[in-house]
């Protein structure tokens, strides 16, 4: 099958939870290499929708493809598959606190698939390096400030150099000062030709750091502009 320029496409889709219509009709296209904004009132779809994107919420209708894989009624196994080629960020880090920031990174590439000590402690530094934690592997989370959490949880979704990262609120439990940091880093590496799509509450984030932004709201999702 020919790839799309398309890294995301939804057409006609709907989006329940527990057999409550949450998003209705939604057509949707994410290019490669876009910063994506999703805004809306808390319980709007914002991360409903991302959680389709990594197939914990299963679509049944319309057609949706992501990283060029169809996503209705898809099978765990091809999930499973389509996870490791995603980056998923979360509000509230999500680091197993009873581990070191290197196990925390080791964890998760033996959960997908990596092998190889030496293979794998190099990968773990560089990640380290990427996200400006090089000198805290070996600290465990409660050592670190919210901010430097969210940066290992970064350098956590960037294991597989995925394509697509999708941010659930990255910035939801930080200060306007960290909050900035985490926006740069999360922009560096969109400059790096990946997909971001970010769901957050945070407008005057948006006008600091612009980019392509959608509404949710009333069970349907418009293109706006916050910053003219």
């Amino acid at each position: 099958m020919e790839k799309s320029e398309n890294i995301i496409e939804l057409n006609d889709v709907a989006i329940s939870q527990r057999d409550v219509a949450v998003l209705k009709n939604i057509s949707f296209k994410i290019k490669k290499g876009e910063f994506i904004y999703l805004i809306g009132k808390t319980g709007s779809g914002k991360s409903s929708l991302l959680k389709t994107f990594y197939g914990e919420i299963r679509l049944k209708k319309g057609e949706a493809t992501v990283l060029n894989e169809n996503i209705i009624k898809i099978r765990k196994r091809k999930i499973l598959a389509l996870r490791r080629k995603l980056g998923i960020v979360f509000q509230d880090f999500q680091l197993l606190s009873d581990r070191s920031i290197e196990d925390n990174i080791h964890f998760a590439m033996k959960a997908t698939g990596w092998k190889g000590k030496q293979k794998i402690k190099t990968a773990i530094e560089d990640l380290l390096l990427k996200v400006g934690m090089q000198d805290k592997g070996k600290v465990f989370p409660h050592q670190l400030s919210g901010g430097e959490q969210q940066r290992i949880a970064i350098a956590r979704a960037l294991i597989n150099d995925p394509e697509l990262i999708l941010a659930d609120e990255p910035t939801g439990n930080l200060d306007p000062e960290t909050s900035e940091e985490i926006m740069q880093l999360l922009f560096e590496i969109n400059n790096n030709n990946k997909t971001i799509i970010m769901a957050t509450h945070d407008y005057e984030l948006i006008r600091k750091f612009p980019a392509k932004t959608f509404r949710f709201e009333d069970g349907s999702i418009s293109e706006i502009d916050l910053i003219s």
